[in-house]
Parts: structure tokens; C-alpha cells; sequence
């Protein structure tokens, strides 16, 4: 891991900008105070820059009705924010998925009506058992001691919004998820391998030349239509990325699902952004046939979901083989 660094110019003057994402989990209203609100969609993002840092908070709210947008917010966040102000089947669905997803890093806070005995039952065991226990009031100083976190490698961009703007064309909003895009970089759309080029970029609103990982940015694309961009897309120079419409799992099922699995029975799977309707073709060894192509490499962690479950959503998870 390292630092990132983003440069803005203004009137001659080159700022090295550093990006730090966080998901806000539990009372989602807290976001309100930690930024300006942007894109509203299933997820509602806020941001906020200060001298040399631009943070951005992802709320997933299309949750609890859906639990597809948990998950996506989940993983366009390196940080986790948890305020609990009661305690149900919500907040173990998204203990559950934070320890599935292996979020190793947060914050953790409640209200004066949470058992603090009860909630630490819960999430014993888990990644969150490692966060760190904050009151409410502290929450936002808390969220200065974080630090920028950064994968190196060859560009890669997963999409979470796509726009048709009038005399510009397709915007995409997203996260650079590894290594560096530039203006001009000619690269590769996923799933359609189709070849882009970045007409321009901007974080916060402004205009830059490139942006390192983990920066959310806007980009102008050229070579793509909006109709044939999705959530969970990736604009990508990476080979090592594969398109497949089978997988095999290394699977294992949650405590607190129970119901079975069975040959052609249907789920959803969520890889990343990516959520995807998929039928068991083998049990053991768990393999999928999916409806549609997904983007995936050896040891991406794979959720599979339930969604009309009445209790729990999530059945279990594994890494791809």
C-alpha cells in the first residue's frame, strides 16, 4: 500500500491530492454532516475536500429493500462507518456481509438504546470485532485518522454511474481500483472489449490530467455508447482480467442461512460491482453458469444472494478458483 497522489493545478499552482472512500452503514443520516450530497441513485454519494485530501462517503440507500446496493457500497469503500442506533436483522445482515467481504477497517458506534453486550455477541468472531469503538460525538474527528491506501499495477476503473450528457457524451462515475488513468490513455471496456479512449477526467470538479487509485472520478469516454455501459463495468489496461460465463467457487455456505443449495437451482452473485443472476451447474465442486459474462480473476471473493429470502440474503461466499 501507499499514498496517492492526484494533481489539480490552479493558476500555476500543482496540489498533490490524496482520496480516501468510506461506506456509511447502519443510521445513514450521519452522512449528512460530513459532506456535500452528489449522486443520488440506490446509492447516494457525499464528498468533501480539505487542503490535501478529498473524502468520499457511500450510502447504500437502496438498503434494506435491496440488498444489492449494500454489497456495491461495501466494496467501492476501502473504510467502513457503522452507527447502530437499534439493533435487527439489518445490522446482522450487514455484519454478515462485512465479514464475508473481509472490510478489515472501521469505525464502530451506537446509541445510548443498543445492549453494547449484545452487539459485541454479535460481532465476535468477525472483522468488526477489530474496529474501533467510537461515541457518536467523535465519529467525524475520527474520520481525519485515516489514511490514503493505494494498489499499484495496471489501470483499472469499475463504473458505478453512467450519464448521457448533451455535447459531451458518455460519463462515467468510479473508483480507480488500481494503478493510474490518464487523459488520452486508450483502453479497454469490460465485459464488451471494446476499445475507449479518456477524453477527460475530473475528481471534485476539477479537471485533471491523471488520477491514481484509490481516486473516484468522472471520465468522458470515446468508443462507447451510455446504452452499452453498466454498474460494474471495468475501463481497464490489466490482461490479466478474464470475461467467463462459468466460474468455480471455493463455497461455503453461512451459519445463518437454512436453506440448501441444489444443481439448477438460481441466485445471484455479486463479484465486485457486479451482480449477477447465475444457476448451480455442480455442487461439489460449486460451479456457476451465469446469464451474463462477468469480470473476474482467481481469488476475487464471490457473494452468493437470495434476495426474496424474507430472513437472511446472503447464503454464503468463497473465492473464485
Amino acid at each position: 500500500m501507499e499514498f496517492i497522489k492526484n494533481t489539480i493545478c490552479e493558476a500555476n499552482t500543482c496540489i498533490i491530492m490524496n482520496s480516501i472512500n468510506f461506506v456509511v452503514l447502519g443510521e445513514q443520516t450521519i452522512a449528512n454532516d460530513f459532506g456535500k450530497k452528489g449522486t443520488t441513485t440506490d446509492l447516494t454519494l457525499y464528498d468533501k475536500k480539505e487542503s490535501d485530501v478529498i473524502r468520499t462517503w457511500v450510502i447504500p440507500n437502496g438498503f434494506p429493500e435491496k440488498i444489492q446496493p449494500l454489497l456495491q457500497a461495501i466494496n467501492i469503500a476501502e473504510y467502513v462507518i457503522f452507527y447502530i442506533a437499534s439493533l435487527d436483522k439489518y445490522v446482522g445482515e450487514q455484519i454478515i456481509a462485512l465479514d464475508m467481504l473481509g472490510k478489515k477497517d472501521g469505525i464502530i458506534s451506537h446509541s445510548y438504546e443498543v445492549d453494547e453486550n449484545r452487539l459485541n455477541s454479535m460481532i465476535k468472531g468477525t472483522v468488526l470485532a477489530n474496529y474501533k469503538k467510537v461515541d457518536s460525538p467523535n465519529i467525524k474527528q475520527e474520520l481525519t485518522k485515516f489514511s490514503p491506501v493505494s494498489n499499484n499495477g495496471d489501470a483499472q476503473i469499475v463504473i458505478d454511474h453512467c450519464f448521457d450528457v448533451k455535447g459531451v457524451g458518455t460519463v462515467v462515475l468510479g473508483k480507480v481500483l488500481q494503478g493510474t488513468v490518464n487523459q488520452y490513455d486508450n483502453l479497454k471496456h469490460l465485459p464488451s472489449g471494446s476499445e475507449v479512449m479518456i477524453k477527460s477526467i475530473q475528481m471534485h470538479d476539477d479537471d485533471i490530467k491523471l488520477a491514481n487509485c484509490p481516486a473516484r472520478v468522472g471520465l468522458s469516454l470515446k468508443g462507447i455508447k451510455p446504452d452499452e455501459v453498466g454498474r460494474g463495468d471495468i475501463i481497464t489496461s490489466d490482461e490479466s482480467l478474464l470475461v467467463k460465463s462459468e466460474i468455480e467457487v471455493n463455497f461455503e455456505q453461512s451459519p445463518f442461512y437454512k436453506g440448501g443449495i441444489s444443481v439448477n437451482q438460481m441466485c445471484l452473485i455479486s463479484v465486485g460491482l457486479q451482480i449477477k443472476a447465475a444457476k448451480f451447474s455442480s455442487i461439489s465442486p460449486v460451479k456457476l453458469t451465469l446469464e451474463k459474462p462477468i469480470i473476474c480473476k482467481k481469488n476475487d471473493i464471490c457473494l452468493f444472494i437470495k434476495p426474496e429470502s424474507t430472513t437472511v440474503r446472503i447464503i454464503g461466499s468463497g473465492k473464485i478458483n
